[in-house]
């Protein structure tokens, strides 16, 4: 399955190909394989081919990509996008991003990220209070260093 990374524009700015591992009724989970070279990442190394979990919402704001090496499948922590709710089709997930982002390490710690991003796109206050109740609920789901189901 494709998964597309839109701007607000509605314009794809990546892309690359994951495999459905469940598909709920506002939710799709998919297992794809990182297609950049090796990269140093606050606490981690993100490595060509660590595995990505990731699950993609309709009805949330955020999307959550749990994150294990490639080399002994350790569990390195979850990067987490808000964004408008995915379009989950047959063939294909979309989703536009919304620069903020949150990582959590494997140890639980939280860092907000990209928040100069964020007030780049100068939104418009609704759009930017989705942004942030999005960021509250995922902070608050995973201080119990659990995903959201």
């Amino acid at each position: 399955m494709k998964i597309l990374k839109k701007n607000l524009a509605d314009e794809v700015t990546w892309q690359y190909e994951g495999v459905v591992l469940s598909r709920e009724e506002n939710a799709i989970t998919l297992e794809a394989l990182f297609n950049r070279d090796d990269l140093p990442f606050m606490d981690i190394v993100l490595k060509r081919n660590d595995r990505f979990v990731e699950t993609f919402y309709s009805d949330r704001w955020y999307n959550i990509f749990e994150i294990y090496d490639r080399d002994d499948n350790h569990f390195k922590g979850w990067y987490c996008n808000i964004g408008k709710p995915a379009i989950i089709e047959d063939d294909f997930v979309s989703y536009v991003d919304l620069a903020l982002d949150l990582w959590v390490s494997a140890n639980g710690t939280q860092t907000v990220l990209d928040e100069d991003e964020l007030e780049e796109l100068n939104l418009d206050d609704a759009l930017k209070q989705k942004v942030y109740d999005g960021l509250k609920a995922l902070q608050d789901a995973l201080k119990s260093k659990n995903p959201p189901s």
